[in-house]
């Protein structure tokens, strides 16, 4: 691996997990509500992307469509309205094992085949998910925890939607500028019904989870696909959850608990099964 690539790999999962951290920060800390920070961070992301597109090649052309779209701001809302009520550490690990289960039951559906070894890694992860979500005292609430493995399961349909673009970071551009006005048309009932609130603190995360962690983030992301291997990008990303964790103990004072502890280690173990063994011919 080269340094660059090295460089844009390490920056690609900080920027992932600092979406997490941000938008818990913002949701737990501040006076913003989940629809207004939507709002700004799909709008601020969609520039930025813009502004990269237009600088790499002033004369292309937007792609992306309406279902992608929707799909982001699916996920964008989801994400947002768990992590008023979940740690950061345990609402990554949520969404990371809805997205990646989510598009490993998709290729079931379509006639891939697994081997017994990534059987038992669906199992194994399922099984985390399941540990992490019954009842206890660290349990998150149940209603905001479905949030998030919603928010998973609209970007694996968003992963999945996208597979067929020539340009992936011009296809993510397209899709943030298309969310934008559903986005603000959102923020604004959310304004006339007297539910918005916002502050500068709140609004600078916002900024930055769309801005940086977002928008570079993806462009550092789709940057270093172009030279990892499909199994060393799906194993890497592994990393976010964990990444996500520590973050959320060193800047928001959670506890990892036990529970979170041993259902990362059954979902992470069961995911890495199911991308590092080889499928079976068909």
């Amino acid at each position: 691996m080269t340094l660059r690539l090295f460089a844009l790999t390490v920056l690609s999962l900080l920027c992932f997990a600092g979406n997490s951290l941000l938008c818990r920060l913002a949701l737990k800390h501040t006076e913003i509500d989940p629809a207004t920070f939507v709002a700004i961070r799909i709008g601020s992301g969609a520039v930025v992307l813009w502004l990269v597109l237009r600088l790499r090649k002033p004369a292309g052309r937007l792609e992306g469509n309406w279902h992608g779209a929707l799909a982001l701001l699916a996920y964008a809302l989801g994400f947002a309205y768990a992590y008023t009520q979940i740690s950061a550490g345990t609402g990554a690990l949520l969404l990371f094992a809805s997205i990646q289960i989510s598009m490993i039951l998709y290729g079931l559906f379509i006639g891939e085949k697994l081997s017994m070894t990534q059987g038992l890694g669906i199992g194994l992860a399922v099984a985390g998910l399941v540990t992490l979500m019954l009842p206890s005292v660290s349990a998150p609430p149940l209603l905001h925890a479905l949030l998030m493995i919603v928010a998973g399961i609209a970007w694996g349909a968003y992963s999945l939607l996208g597979r067929s673009a020539k340009d992936a970071a011009s296809a993510t551009a397209g899709n943030f500028i298309r969310a934008t006005p559903a986005a603000l048309l959102l923020f604004l009932a959310h304004a006339l019904a007297a539910h918005a609130g916002y502050d500068t603190a709140g609004v600078a995360y916002a900024v930055a989870s769309g801005a940086v962690t977002s928008g570079l983030g993806y462009v550092f992301w789709y940057a270093a696909l172009k030279q990892l291997k499909v199994t060393h990008a799906a194993t890497v990303q592994l990393s976010v959850p964990v990444l996500t964790a520590f973050g959320g103990t060193l800047f928001l004072d959670e506890p990892v608990t036990g529970i979170l502890v041993v259902a990362s280690v059954l979902i992470l173990l069961g995911i890495a099964l199911v991308v590092l063994v080889k499928k079976p011919a068909a």
